[in-house]
């Protein structure tokens, strides 16, 4: 079997800055500045570790800042619930939706999320696209804000559901930023990139995935590549 877990943003849609806005007004709402936010570097960090980065530079003491934290979340839904709106202004990247549904209907294969988003923000984000229902598990910005420790949360979820324990040469874990790759090797996992978001291909080339894409919108080869995993040579 194969447990594919994707990142979100930058991976399988982008939503035009709205998680930063809501990051900004809600860190103002709830503990009185926004810090540096506007030049807080979000790619690839889970919502705590920003949460935590952004306060402590600003001077606010981590104790102070877990005192608030749910209602700093419930705060950041709320706002960012608002800025999605309608949906609009979320855009699935190419091939995305081909290859979610292509692997969804593939005898096993268990697809799933790992994202620095809270749950909450992950299912608003990807709500409008008509993609949430497809992913059966996840591990959340929520569940830890490191990231290295979300492929070993994820795999055991599924392990739960399915029945199944997944070694993590069966886990592929795909994103578009250095700290994807990262958490994946830290658990062992497939690393699969995507040029699709704030990385280059030769940033993310660097990093040495197992598999690297421009893209997902060559839906065939992206399929295949992805059932047949065995960290071949990055195409």
């Amino acid at each position: 079997m194969r447990l594919m877990l994707f990142d979100i943003d930058g991976t399988l849609v982008t939503s035009r800055g709205a998680g930063r806005r809501a990051v900004k007004a809600a860190l103002l709402s709830v503990y009185g500045t926004s810090g540096a936010t506007d030049d807080y570097d979000l790619r690839g960090k889970t919502d705590q570790r920003i949460l935590f980065d952004v306060t402590e530079a600003a001077g606010l003491a981590r104790e102070a800042v877990k005192e608030r934290i749910d209602e700093y979340f419930e705060a950041y839904a709320r706002v960012l619930a608002e800025q999605i709106g309608d949906g609009r202004d979320v855009v699935t990247l190419p091939g995305v939706s081909d290859v979610v549904r292509t692997l969804h209907g593939t005898d096993g294969v268990v697809l799933g999320l790992l994202t620095g988003n809270i749950e909450e923000g992950a299912r608003i984000k990807l709500a409008p696209t008509g993609l949430w229902s497809y992913f059966a598990v996840g591990a959340f910005g929520s569940d830890h804000l490191d990231r290295r420790h979300l492929p070993s949360l994820a795999a055991r979820r599924a392990h739960a559901l399915v029945g199944h324990p997944f070694r993590p040469e069966e886990v592929l874990v795909i994103g578009d930023t250095p700290l994807d790759i990262d958490c994946a090797r830290a658990f062992g996992a497939v690393a699969v990139a995507v040029a699709t978001g704030f990385h280059s291909r030769d940033e993310l080339a660097s990093e040495r995935p197992d598999f690297l894409f421009d893209d997902l919108g060559d839906v065939e080869r992206v399929v295949a590549a992805f059932l047949g995993s065995d960290r071949a040579s990055p195409p």
